[in-house]
C-alpha cells in the first residue's frame, strides 16, 4: 500500500496555478464568473498569501479568493480548490508546530475567516483552536447566532491589497 502523504508534502507538491477559460455549467464558480475565466490556484500560492497576514489582521476566504483572482487577472478563483488548499496550509502549519517550529515561522491560517467573520470548524482543532490563536493576538471572538465570529473583521482587513504582498 502507498505511503500516505503528509500535509507538508501536499503543500509542496509543485502544482502550479492554471486558468480555466471555459467553466462548465454547474461547476463551482460558474455563476460567479459570469462568463469570465477562473483560476485554480495552488497550495503554495495560497500559503504564500496567507503568510503575509500580520498579527491582528484577518481576511475572509472570499477576500483571499478575490486577491488570487486579481493576481491572475481573471473573474474568479475556484472556491473549492482555494478552501482545500487553505486547509492544507493549516494542517501543514500544525505539523510544523508539532515538530517544534516557532510560531513566528508558521503560516497563520487562523487569520482566515469564513464569510461574515465566522470561525471555521474544519480547521485543525476546530473553532476552539482558531479562537485561542486569534485571541492571543488581541482579536476578540464572540458568538453570533450561536457560532463564534469576529465582529470587527472588516476593520481588521489589511489596508494594502493581498495580491501585491506575496
Amino acid at each position: 500500500m502507498a505511503k500516505r502523504k503528509t500535509a507538508l508534502e501536499h503543500l509542496n507538491n509543485g502544482r502550479e496555478p492554471h486558468i480555466v477559460h471555459m467553466i462548465p455549467p454547474g461547476a463551482p464558480g460558474y455563476r460567479e464568473a459570469d462568463g469570465g475565466a477562473m483560476v485554480v490556484s495552488s497550495p503554495a500560492e495560497v500559503n504564500a498569501i496567507v503568510r503575509t497576514l500580520k498579527s491582528g489582521e484577518v481576511v475572509t476566504l472570499d477576500d483571499l479568493r478575490a486577491a488570487i483572482a486579481r493576481r491572475h487577472q481573471v473573474a474568479v478563483a475556484c472556491p473549492v480548490s482555494t478552501a482545500i488548499f487553505l486547509n492544507m496550509c493549516a494542517r501543514a502549519a500544525e505539523e510544523q508546530r508539532a515538530i517544534g517550529l516557532p510560531e513566528s515561522e508558521l503560516t497563520p491560517w487562523w487569520r482566515v475567516l469564513k464569510k461574515g467573520g465566522f470561525l471555521n470548524p474544519k480547521y485543525p482543532g476546530g473553532t476552539e483552536a482558531q479562537q485561542a490563536l486569534l485571541e492571543a493576538e488581541g482579536v476578540r471572538v464572540s458568538p453570533l447566532r450561536k457560532k463564534p465570529a469576529v465582529f470587527d473583521f472588516a476593520d481588521r482587513t489589511p489596508a494594502d491589497p493581498l495580491e501585491r504582498r506575496a
